[in-house]
């Protein structure tokens, strides 16, 4: 059992490879070490989990109503389309964030629409690395009330 899990979708096993300009040259692992960190400097306990499988991610949502107090996650292009995993969020109770590397509104059209945001406490975009860490800050501050 952790406080947050940070849940990465498809692709994203990519990272540090794929396109760089867009999504920059941390690696998932990179990120990982990055958020368990900045838990860690709120006083919280981390995992991350990624998948190519939207049935791993909505299992691991599930999951995360026993185990853990909040989610972050990246569902990549399952955030367009993925009724499934924005109603496994839906059911999660804790503080939820969904965070993206690129500015998704300033790529193709079909970025632009979010099917998880109406089921999440918030999302950050556009902000590489640095979203997952203001992810994590609020998180923290909902988990204290505030």
């Amino acid at each position: 059992m952790s406080d947050i899990i940070y849940l990465f979708g498809p692709n994203l096993d990519r990272l540090g490879t794929r396109d760089p300009a867009v999504y920059g040259s941390a690696t998932l692992a990179d990120l990982g070490v990055g958020c368990i960190d900045a838990a860690r400097g709120h006083g919280l306990s981390a995992e991350v989990l990624q998948s190519n499988r939207e049935a791993d991610l909505v299992e691991a949502v599930h999951a995360a109503v026993k185990r853990n107090r909040a989610i972050v996650i990246n569902p990549g292009a399952l955030t367009h389309y993925s009724y499934s995993l924005a109603d496994a969020l839906a059911i999660f109770s804790g503080p939820k964030i969904e965070v993206h590397l690129s500015n998704v509104f300033a790529r193709e059209p079909w970025r632009h629409v979010s099917v998880v945001a109406p089921v999440v406490d918030g999302t950050i975009v556009g902000l590489g690395a640095l979203g997952l860490t203001l992810a994590t800050e609020a998180v923290a501050a909902l988990l204290e009330g505030n």
